[in-house]
């Protein structure tokens, strides 16, 4: 196995998340034909993943698998770039979730790896814009790992709180997780870890030697963590799902104009934006399929 550049970093970009809408950003992407442009405006900026919710016409979400189908085909037409396909559904049953996996087989499929509160808060308002719980048993989370496991898709565990990150070993004793593992470390979202370096430190810690990791900073945390992760060896995310806005305060365009910040950040510290390919050796994927 060769060794890892430490200079390189991979950018994924979030093109739309679940909860974001038009209403709130006019270019939040809602077809696989704007969702493909969107995808292939973060790989001409420097983006080698991106990570795909899909949503019906009218913007709300859908887990149907042919509609991932339909964002992959679209997608693959434009550009080579590593697709991530969301798993997250607040629902016990996953059999859309499992579908969609073994039949698009994307490179990796992000893992919700605990239950948390999952809450805004306004402070303006004083009162909480949502507050529900976001429920991922390891039954649920399991189920997922049986079909990614199938379809040789590489989980990518999405960890909100240090419990999670620290609770993946009885899935390693299962051999439902089979290093090199991959890691990503959500801050700044209401239940879980604050946005501060000791967060990611601790994180880092907790995580088995030899994984890969990155950070998803929400909202106005997301420049200093992503600065604060390619400081610590990470890889960052940005796009529309996590945060509107470049560093200056203004309303990003697109998630292409949000990559084009991170790829430029990285390279301001002294580090290597990874192509597809050297992406792809990171996050230990094998060759294209």
């Amino acid at each position: 196995m060769t060794q890892r550049d430490p200079n390189l970093c991979v950018i994924t970009c979030a093109l739309s998340g679940v909860l974001a809408n038009r209403k709130q950003h006019p270019g939040i992407p809602y077809t696989a034909v704007e969702i493909a442009e969107e995808a292939k405006s973060a790989y001409d900026a420097g983006a080698s993943v991106v990570h795909i919710h899909a949503r019906n016409e009218d913007g709300s979400p859908t887990f149907e698998p042919a509609v991932f189908a339909a964002i992959k085909r679209e997608i693959r037409a434009r550009c080579p770039i590593i697709l991530n396909f969301s798993t997250g559904t607040i629902l016990d049953d996953v059999s859309q979730q499992c579908a969609y996996i073994e039949e698009s087989t994307p490179e990796i499929a992000a893992l919700n790896m605990g239950t948390m509160n999952y809450s805004k808060y306004s402070n303006k308002k004083k009162e909480f814009v949502f507050d529900m719980v976001f429920p991922n048993t390891y039954g649920k989370i399991a189920k997922l790992l049986e079909s990614m496991n199938k379809a040789g898709v590489k989980p990518e565990l999405e960890c909100f709180d240090t419990g999670h990150t620290h609770g993946v070993w009885p899935l390693i004793d299962m051999g439902l997780l089979k290093a090199p593992l991959q890691f990503s470390f959500i801050v700044n979202v209401l239940g879980g870890i604050p946005a501060t370096v000791e967060s990611l430190q601790l994180q880092i810690k907790l995580m088995p030697q030899g994984s890969e990791w990155e950070v998803i900073g929400i909202s106005t945390s997301q420049w200093r963590m992503l600065a604060t992760a390619l400081v610590l060896g990470g890889n960052v995310r940005v796009g529309l799902e996590d945060n509107f806005y470049l560093p200056s305060g203004e309303m990003a365009s697109s998630n292409g104009a949000l990559v084009e910040v991170a790829a430029r950040l990285v390279r301001d510290v002294g580090r290597k934006v990874a192509t597809v390919e050297e992406a792809r050796s990171i996050l230990s994927l094998g060759p294209p399929r």
